[in-house]
């Protein structure tokens, strides 16, 4: 099951939209380029299984 959440860019701050794999599990991290700037994001993403409520933290790729 897929649903879509909302970040905001670590370089630029302007929002995105990412989709997150609720099946994956509660907690998850990847890198998204962010779609104005291109600059990568790691997302790390926390979802509560019982309300399904999604909380998104993004930092810098400096890699």
């Amino acid at each position: 099951m897929q649903t879509t959440a909302e970040y905001y860019c670590a370089f630029c701050g302007e929002p995105n939209l990412t989709f997150i794999d609720l099946s994956a599990g509660g907690q998850q991290s990847y890198v998204e380029d962010c779609q104005v700037c291109c600059n990568p994001n790691i997302l790390y993403i926390r979802v509560d299984e019982d309300t399904l409520d999604i909380e998104i933290d993004t930092e810098y790729d400096e890699g």
